[in-house]
């Protein structure tokens, strides 16, 4: 099923345009940044002088305290981390960072997801303490720990809480916390990852350590923290957290680094692995390509691999894990495939059932489903769909896994909220942010939880908030399609949620067309009223059992890309959306 979208181009004035941009920038790239609220070129200066300051987030001042007493005294540190990229981002950052300030006693722990769950459970803390820890530094996590924390406590061990998920009405009883939407923080940047929070906290202590005469007194050399803007960038971008001006600093600064061939050799592996070349790595080149390896591990057995592959500090050693990573990732793609298949069975299925018409919100539950990857199922259902999508898994205790997807305008941490005001016993735990959640039930209350989301969803939700609008930066001119352009676009980067890639429409005469990797259509197009032949190609397209489109013209909205092989580089479109005119 290909849902109908209405393309809107955003319209932009003269007098929305950059100001000073005029004489310097491409007439596309000024409308393109108009469109996304740029009103000065000042805002695109992505210089680290312009991060705000790390002491404006709550508690950091407490934080280095602790950090340095930990220091100072070779107290045992545990990093406890979470089991996604900018988990694993976030703990290799936490480990090399605080050896690289004097720390001799510190590792790291991430919960395998199926034996213990999601964050600083008390199960965990009892793991924890076979390394006997003086202090734990959760990462990623942790924010809603409160039994897990107060347990640690008990048993003598200091915690503090680098966090960067919501948090809820009552917060754990730690040492220090330090997470930017804490109510009431002052910190600008309420969108910094799990990775971007513990980078401050590493600057803050670098800062107050430098203060204090450690790094002088003990001969070592002061860290320079910008060696680690790598592991921030595709932390940042793995977690697909808003890409306001203070992410975007982080992000274009870390991309910089990985250009300049001045990254991780873990990063520059799973490049390799996923066939990028790192000179010309974009931030959303370490979404499609480094990312989903790395969430792999965590999603089907234990993310420690990957962050191995971090920490590995020769080539040889990251290529070797480099490739398990692509090996396991290689296997979620076939599991995800089969549970997608079933998954678009039972939406096909409810169609029928309301002829044609797909409920508000979709909860969706198979017994033999991988609690790993119904995030990526309810994720691709969610985009199929452009409705509201909980996937669940069997877990233990006779416990379902839920994974959730939202869309714009619902904020699905917030609807499980409701729900659990509600009716209290039904979720057991929940947690999460405005477009993805997870949430754990009873096997038997399935029933009784759909029918809870699809009521509380109608009172949230209405058929007008389903549209699929599908907003462009208009037209290109002929001379447009240019390699030029083209790299301009990539060099502006990073794009990213909130921050959207550049996304164009036109009208296009369909010269040729084929099936390539089974599910995706290679196209030869001439734009509408030109004498030029452009390469296009449309990712995804085909389901299982389809048959490729006849196509003859068509509307389509696409992106501005390069396409390079065996040293030739051509423009070539990838093709978001497209209609047959």
């Amino acid at each position: 099923m290909r849902l109908k979208k209405e393309i809107i181009r955003r319209t932009v004035s003269q007098e929305a345009l950059p100001a000073g941009s005029e004489s310097e920038m491409h007439a596309v790239l000024s409308r393109v940044f108009a469109g996304r609220g740029i009103g000065d070129a000042s805002q695109i200066d992505y210089s680290l002088k312009h991060l705000p300051p790390p002491h404006l987030l709550c508690g950091m001042g407490s934080v280095v305290e602790l950090l340095e007493k930990a220091i100072r005294e070779n107290q045992k540190i545990l990093i406890v981390g979470d089991f996604d990229a900018d988990g694993a981002t976030s703990a290799t950052l936490a480990l090399c960072a605080l050896r690289s300030m004097g720390a001799t006693q510190v590792n790291y722990l991430v919960p395998n997801r199926f034996d213990f769950g999601y964050g600083l459970t008390p199960a965990i803390v009892d793991v924890a303490l076979q390394d006997k820890p003086d202090l734990i530094i959760t990462v990623d996590n942790g924010i809603s720990s409160v039994d897990g924390v107060s347990h640690a406590r008990k048993l003598g061990m200091d915690v503090i809480v680098t966090d960067h998920h919501l948090p809820p009405e009552q917060l754990p009883n730690a040492s220090a916390i330090v997470n930017p939407n804490l109510l009431d923080d002052p910190f600008p940047g309420k969108s910094l990852a799990g990775v971007g929070v513990i980078f401050y906290v590493m600057s803050a202590l670098r800062s107050h350590l430098r203060k204090n005469g450690w790094f002088k007194d003990q001969g070592i050399k002061q860290p320079n923290l910008a060696e680690y803007l790598d592991l921030v960038a595709l932390g940042t971008v793995a977690d697909l957290v808003s890409l306001d001006k203070h992410n975007r600093i982080l992000v274009a600064q870390g991309v910089a680094r990985i250009n300049k061939n001045q990254c991780r050799p873990g990063i520059h592996a799973l490049l390799e692995v996923g066939k990028r070349d790192p000179r010309r790595v974009t931030a959303s080149d370490l979404g499609f390509y480094v990312a989903p390896r790395l969430n792999a591990a965590g999603r089907l057995d234990d993310i420690s691999t990957g962050i191995e592959c971090l920490l590995a500090d020769n080539l040889e050693r990251a290529r070797k894990l480099a490739q398990e990573l692509h090996d396991i990732n290689t296997e979620r793609r076939a599991i995800e495939a089969d549970m997608q298949q079933q998954a678009n069975a039972i939406v096909d299925k409810l169609k029928q059932v309301d002829r044609g018409a797909v409920p508000l919100g979709l909860c969706l539950y198979e017994p033999e489903w991988h609690q790993g990857i119904v995030g990526l199922v309810a994720s691709r259902v969610k985009d199929r769909t452009q409705r509201p999508v909980v996937a669940f898994a069997p877990g233990k205790d006779n416990e379902l896994k839920g994974s959730a997807r939202s869309i714009p305008g619902l904020h699905i941490r917030d609807l499980f909220q409701l729900i659990n005001v509600q009716q209290p016993d039904l979720i057991t735990r929940y947690g999460g942010h405005a477009m993805a959640a997870g949430l754990s039930i009873e096997q038997d209350k399935f029933p009784a939880f759909k029918s809870a989301f699809e009521s509380t969803l109608r009172e949230l939700l209405n058929e007008d908030d389903l549209d699929r609008k599908l907003y462009t930066d208009g037209e290109l001119e002929e001379n447009d399609f240019s390699l030029e352009l083209a790299g301009m676009l990539s060099r502006a980067a990073p794009w990213g949620k909130d921050f959207p890639e550049p996304l164009f429409d036109g009208k296009f005469e369909v010269l040729n067309q084929r099936i390539v990797g089974e599910q995706h259509l290679k196209l030869s197009l001439r734009p509408d009223n030109t004498n030029k032949t452009l390469d296009a190609i449309a990712f995804r397209l085909i389901q299982p059992g389809e048959k490729m489109p006849q196509l003859t013209h068509i509307r389509a909205a696409y992106r501005l890309d390069i396409n390079e092989y065996q040293g030739t580089r051509r423009v070539q479109l990838i093709i978001d959306y497209f209609e047959s005119l």
